[in-house]
């Protein structure tokens, strides 16, 4: 039985800043889902089964660096590498969110995100699955087990409230930037002009 896309969003808020690890490579980090909350979507994702798949998508993903996820949501449980924008690297549970840390590609699509991150703007998160849902007599609609997460992307569309990106810095008192990112942030500057 072939199930129907769920998607649920998340509004990320930040500036962007260099990795403490890795020179050259931006991260953020903040809620990516929150478990037992109704979304703008009217969807409600209980904890156990949000776990479940969390920890799958660790284990077959996260862990081996091949979390992808992509800029704008498409209408399929693939996720398409031309299109990629960041990787997830980590996701760890504060009670009911579920936070994670995002590294920002240096594609096409993951410029994109950290210019409107750099600028100061908000961008959602939104998860990519695939299930079923019941609907309850209040008219929420509850995210049954069958439930597969297939990934996480960026995208206008918030729905999950409250749940923000944060800059992971270098340096808390200077923002560091790489020598592409600075020429990426010159070029945008004399088109814009």
């Amino acid at each position: 039985m072939n199930n129907p896309l769920l998607i649920n969003v998340t509004p990320f808020k930040g500036l962007l800043t260099e990795s403490k690890t890795k020179p050259g490579v931006f991260e953020v980090t903040g809620v990516m889902q929150r478990a037992g909350a109704k979304n703008q979507n009217g969807r409600i994702y209980k904890r156990e089964i949000l776990e479940d798949q969390v920890r799958e998508y660790i284990e077959n993903f996260v862990k081996i660096g091949n979390a992808y996820g992509e800029l704008d949501h498409p209408e399929s449980a693939v996720v398409s590498l031309k299109n990629a924008s960041h990787v997830v690297k980590d996701l760890w549970w504060d009670g009911d969110d579920l936070m994670g840390k995002v590294e920002l590609l240096n594609t096409p699509s993951g410029n994109i995100v950290k210019e409107i991150l750099r600028g100061g703007h908000t961008i959602g998160i939104s998860s990519r699955g695939t299930g079923s849902v019941t609907q309850t007599n209040e008219g929420t609609l509850m995210v049954q087990p069958d439930f597969e997460l297939v990934c996480w992307d960026f995208v206008s569309n918030p729905s999950t409230q409250g749940a923000f990106m944060n800059p992971i810095s270098l340096n808390e008192q200077k923002q560091a930037v790489g020598k592409y990112d600075r020429l990426d942030s010159i070029i945008n500057n004399i088109l814009r002009a």
